[in-house]
């Protein structure tokens, strides 16, 4: 009997544990990654291109079709400021929290 339940229980022990890791793999390449924060501060640069220390606004840093932008569709493109103080990557419209 022991031996019955063995031939018979193993094959499907198996297909189990191959579905739940191709499952467990499958959600792991979905999973967002920690460098996508949607929101980011935007900056303008002034005439050296140098990022203003005006007050910033809020941008993505999620590729889309529209720029961030002072007066949302009009006005200068905001950018993110890096370590030397320097308006490097422009950023895009927050559109529904991203």
């Amino acid at each position: 009997m022991k031996s019955l339940f063995l031939k018979n229980g193993m094959p499907v022990a198996a297909v189990l544990l191959a579905m739940a890791g191709a499952f467990a793999t499958t959600s792991m390449q979905s999973s967002p990654k920690a460098d996508t924060l949607a929101i980011r501060p935007g900056y303008f640069p002034d005439s050296n291109g140098d990022c203003t220390e005006e007050e910033p606004i809020d941008c993505s840093n999620i590729q889309k079709p529209q720029l961030c932008r002072l007066n949302v569709t009009s006005g200068p493109v905001a950018y993110e400021k890096d370590d030397q103080n320097n308006c490097v990557q422009p950023l895009y419209r927050v559109v529904n929290g991203q």
